[in-house]
């Protein structure tokens, strides 16, 4: 009698432990399940700013591309301006703007009532066409472009941080030096002084100097009888502006 309880008595204690070790299985399965569906969704995390991006390429599309066109220069893909190394430039590409109220994804031609939810389409649905391994962030240049003077002019009045303001005309003075290498000879010794002159001198807490002195497309539309363009720079690194009045 006493030998049958014993054997039962470790018959269960067997059960038990089996139990037990099935449990922690399971439960260290279902965690690593977890932690896998965590890291495949961290994949698709994009840590930049859409609309930062947005912003600085719409600074160097209206402030800086006219006088480069002018100049019929091209940029390196090794800078950090062309438009190979925007993130979301091909998906930017692909919007097409209807109406209004009215955007369509030029992928699928699905329409939806606001640019938000275009970008919401973009992420979701078509996240496999952003170049994540060679691009680069466009909103990471935010800083030496002004974006937040163009997303909120009122930062201009804000108090100033000359830490932060040398960092920025650090950043501004190599996109500068990198783009516009002063050795490919005199186009880019001119673009090299005039991107210094747009964005780089703006970058002091002496409040003298204002972002895009030089104008752009955004120039032109503020003032509709006048066209801007740089016709010839000097290798003095000044340039003349010409102003035609368009006859009404």
């Amino acid at each position: 009698m006493g030998r049958a309880k014993a054997i039962t008595s470790i018959i269960l204690i067997q059960f038990i432990l089996l139990h037990v070790t099935k449990s922690q299985q399971g439960f260290e399965e279902s965690s690593a399940a977890r932690t896998l569906k965590q890291e495949s969704h961290d994949t698709h995390e994009v840590h930049c700013s859409r609309e930062r991006s947005r912003a600085a390429w719409q600074i160097i599309d209206d402030y800086l591309m006219p006088f480069v066109e002018e100049e019929g220069y091209q940029i390196s893909t090794d800078c950090r301006l062309h438009p190979d190394n925007d993130l979301f430039r091909d998906q930017e590409r692909h919007k097409i703007h209807l109406d209004v109220n009215e955007w369509r994804c030029g992928y699928c031609k699905k329409s939806f009532r606001a640019e938000r939810f275009l970008d919401q389409h973009f992420d979701n649905r078509h996240y496999n066409l952003l170049n994540v391994n060679q691009s680069k962030c466009l909103a990471d240049l935010c800083g030496a472009l002004h974006c937040d003077f163009v997303i909120n002019s009122n930062l201009l009045k804000a108090k100033c941080n000359p830490a932060a303001a040398a960092r920025n005309r650090h950043l501004c003075e190599s996109l500068a030096n990198s783009c516009f290498p002063i050795s490919q000879g005199p186009s880019a010794r001119r673009l090299h002084e005039l991107f210094l002159r747009q964005f780089c001198d703006a970058h002091t807490c002496s409040g003298k100097a204002k972002p895009f002195p030089r104008g752009g497309k955004r120039h032109e539309a503020r003032n509709p009888s006048a066209k801007t363009s740089v016709t010839s720079w000097t290798e003095s690194k000044t340039f003349i502006v010409v102003r035609k009045m368009i006859k009404r």
